[in-house]
């Protein structure tokens, strides 16, 4: 079973994530690669909150592929270019994560991909 845990003595996370997710022995580990708010179509909507939605369906997409769900996230690392997306980023990751939440990481950079993007998520989940 994943364990997740913020140990007593440190700040608690700014959000729906755990500082820390212990995966054990024996689970298979899926590592995705960063993604992109583009459809399958090529269109790249306008906005943060809009993008999120497109990864976080990727995401899910990805891990029912490799027969996981939401449950199995240990981490998320996500970049953003502008940091007023933070709260839209974060409302969208806390809607979109489950109990027990993953590990979660939040970056700021000067640029994407492509100069329309403005969100790039990487995931990790472990499975049995």
């Amino acid at each position: 079973m994943i364990r997740a845990f913020t140990p007593a003595g440190i700040h608690p996370g700014f959000g729906r994530y755990h500082q820390a997710v212990e995966v054990p022995a024996g689970r298979r580990l899926l590592v995705l690669s960063g993604l992109l708010g583009i459809d399958a179509a090529g269109h790249v909507p306008d906005g943060c909150a809009a993008q999120c939605r497109l990864i976080f369906d990727a995401i899910d997409r990805c891990l029912e592929q490799a027969g996981l769900g939401r449950a199995d996230l240990v981490q998320l690392r996500s970049f953003l270019v502008e940091p007023a997306d933070r709260a839209a980023y974060m409302r969208e990751r806390d809607a979109f994560v489950v109990d027990p939440a993953p590990a979660s990481t939040l970056l700021f950079v000067k640029a994407l991909a492509a100069p329309e993007f403005r969100v790039e998520i990487e995931a990790m989940a472990a499975g049995r």
